[in-house]
């Protein structure tokens, strides 16, 4: 059997034919090797912005901005020099202590229920310490990544003696100021539903304006958590002429917040928080801090807290004496509670389950080891 064979200028076309899908094949591997150093390049840049973020940015800027309410005594609120004091402050400051060294380097940041997150997610905030309630919707639906509770609290009502009501089930009909854009107004909400009685809401936008309407006699009823309920009350001129009833209506678990997506500010606001409270527990306080720094004693979680042992602040991006400052500018957390909210104060809150662990409460560290 004879087999044909092609004529010369076939044999060019096949030639030809077979350079171009070399060619071809050729400018796709090219094309699929560019596309992955391009993903390759988008993730590194990706990463590289995750760690050149708010750390760097609020060095850069000398200052951290920090978002508080509007004013609530005792948790963060100016005093009549004009001075941020509280325990939401005092958090703020010991971050700022941690990071750029010096407690004072604050812009205290007024925001409302409503505007708080909008401000923090804007980047006009930096973080955020304002009497917040962690939930499940802020934290997966707004992006937050919340830091450690710094204050176990319920929402409760406040009303004037005077009506002779005794429990808040006995409040059908009543008129409640309740401020916007908070848990406080679905807490509300929920317990008349259940109770199966009514209400009529005065909505407000600040502890300001609410406690302003229900002195005015536009509201019956004040509501919010029973920590700003004692604030606000020690501030009346009569305040004995207002009771605040029995129940808590709900658990408000409040703690700070920052952004999601910067692991490396979430991770310093959470063991600032975290060393705040471990300073309580091993004794540490703002006299004796740099004493206890400075002779390293046989205690080894005082010695890793205080920055003599291990390398945890380098893990944080920050130098060995991160928290030694942060305990300095502030206290532990027992000598901010005790000087803006304790006993001894106006508001003249009991620890309850803010005491540390060892002293009954639920309020403890987790480990800096």
């Amino acid at each position: 059997m004879l087999v044909s064979r092609p004529t010369p200028s076939q044999s060019n076309r096949l030639e030809t034919t077979n350079k171009f899908k070399i060619e071809l094949l050729g400018n796709l591997h090219m094309i699929k090797s560019i596309k992955y150093a391009t993903a390759v390049a988008a993730f590194a840049a990706t990463a590289m912005n995750a760690q050149a973020g708010t750390l760097d940015d609020v060095k850069a800027a000398g200052v951290l901005n920090c978002i508080v309410s509007t004013g609530v005594t005792g948790f963060a609120a100016p005093d009549d020099k004009g001075r941020w004091d509280g325990l939401d402050a005092d958090l703020c400051r010991a971050v700022a202590a941690a990071v750029l060294g010096d407690g004072e380097k604050v812009n205290f940041v007024p925001s409302t229920g409503k505007t708080r997150f909008t401000i923090l997610n804007s980047g006009e905030g930096d973080i955020l310490f304002r009497v917040t309630t962690e939930t499940m919707s802020r934290d997966v639906d707004l992006k937050l990544q919340f830091l450690p509770i710094n204050y176990y609290d319920g929402q409760g009502f406040m009303i004037s003696k005077a009506l002779g009501v005794e429990s808040a089930k006995d409040l059908d009909g009543a008129s409640v100021c309740v401020q916007t854009g908070t848990t406080t107004e679905l807490n509300l909400s929920d317990f008349f539903r259940v109770n199966g009685i009514s209400y009529e809401p005065v909505p407000t936008e600040t502890n300001a304006e609410a406690q302003s309407n229900y002195l005015g006699g536009r509201c019956d009823v004040f509501t919010t958590d029973a920590s700003a309920l004692a604030s606000t009350r020690a501030s009346f001129e009569k305040p004995d002429e207002h009771i605040i009833l029995p129940e808590i209506i709900s658990k408000e678990p409040l703690g700070g917040a920052v952004r999601n997506g910067d692991d490396q500010w979430a991770d310093i606001g959470k063991w600032v928080v975290n060393a705040i409270i471990a300073a309580e527990e091993l004794g540490i306080t703002q006299e004796n801090a740099a004493e206890l720094a400075k002779t390293p004693g046989d205690n080894p979680s005082i010695n890793r807290l205080l920055g003599s042992e291990g390398n945890y602040g380098e893990m944080l991006g920050l130098d060995a004496e991160w928290a030694l400052r942060a305990i300095q500018a502030v206290g532990n957390y027992g000598e901010s509670f005790d000087r803006h909210v304790g006993p001894d104060t106006a508001i003249g809150l009991e620890r309850g389950l803010n005491a540390s662990w060892k002293d009954g409460g639920i309020l403890y560290a987790a480990p800096i080891r």
